[in-house]
């Protein structure tokens, strides 16, 4: 028996007022035997659900129930409370007033002790209205088309959007690629013009969603001093840092074979020191002298 069907089936007939057994089972991908059983688990914990017979038979709930606490635990409810509050910031639907509403029917007091905030520094205005078109999207099951910007430049992409991803402090979207034939997973901050087609498509079983380090890495060594050390907290493994007497700090790490290394590394300005291996100590210096190549050419210009 799975809670998570029954939570389900009172969800579905809150809002659609009758079902077959047929359709339920169909809703749920089970046999209608299964339905039948979940039906009495139903009735035998207080919940007034009945079935009618005949031309216009089928599966009610007694229009005078709500949902009440019947069918979580007590870990449970605090769970959804907090999954709510979590994504509330992504879905204004759920309302300050809502949550108080639920709060007061699963009998919880209001410990404010977590907030969750998605947005980055630059804050992009139009990101909420992307968020809630991928959400139609995913739900709806419509086509999207968007602007993509990836190492090989811009392109125009077709895609059955399935699922929205937060990882590694980003924002992704794991999709079908209608052109390329396969599943795929952009990275939203890089799409732009969004737009819902008209075209309809039928979800399969989507793969594993998981965002796949192919490349290839190699041992570094970087010295950073003390005036940084709050980066290096906050952006490598703490494992991997080693402190010294000083106040300084030496990060032992896997790097990747990524043209992004050195510009990342450039952030730390003077108070990084690559100890470790030479050719990136020599990609560093190339990439210092290019850019100060650059600056005479502009200099000469004016």
């Amino acid at each position: 028996m799975s809670t998570t069907r029954l939570f389900g089936l009172i969800y579905h007939l809150l809002n659609h007022e009758k079902a077959t057994t047929s359709e339920l089972a169909k809703q749920f991908e089970v046999s209608t035997r299964t339905i039948t059983r979940d039906i009495n688990t139903l009735s035998s914990i207080g919940v007034p659900i009945y079935t009618e017979t005949g031309r216009n038979g089928g599966v009610y709930l007694l229009s005078s129930f709500v949902l009440d606490k019947v069918l979580l635990s007590e870990e449970e409810r605090k769970n959804l409370l907090l999954a709510l509050k979590g994504i509330r910031q992504l879905t204004p639907q759920i309302s300050g007033e809502s949550l108080a509403k639920l709060q007061s029917l699963f009998q919880q007091n209001d410990t404010d002790w977590l907030e969750v905030d998605f947005s980055t520094w630059h804050r992009r205005e139009n990101g909420n209205d992307t968020f809630d078109l991928l959400k139609k999207s995913i739900l709806t099951n419509h086509v999207i088309t968007f602007d993509y910007i990836s190492k090989q430049g811009p392109q125009k992409r077709v895609c059955q959007p399935y699922k929205l991803l937060f990882r590694s402090q980003a924002w992704y979207l794991h999709a079908f690629d209608q052109q390329k034939n396969a599943f795929r997973t952009f990275k939203i901050s890089r799409m732009s013009q969004v737009h819902l087609t008209d075209q309809h498509f039928f979800p399969v079983t989507a793969p594993d969603s998981a965002i796949e380090l192919t490349v290839t890495t190699y041992p570094a060594r970087l010295f950073f001093q003390a005036d940084v050390l709050y980066r290096v907290y906050d952006e490598f493994d703490h494992q991997d840092i080693t402190l010294t007497e000083e106040g300084t700090a030496v990060v032992t790490i896997e790097l990747p074979e990524e043209s992004w290394v050195v510009p990342y590394l450039f952030s730390f300005g003077k108070s990084l020191r690559i100890l470790s291996p030479p050719r990136l100590k020599n990609r560093y210096q190339e990439e210092v002298a290019a850019i100060y190549a650059n600056l005479s050419k502009n200099e000469g210009a004016n």
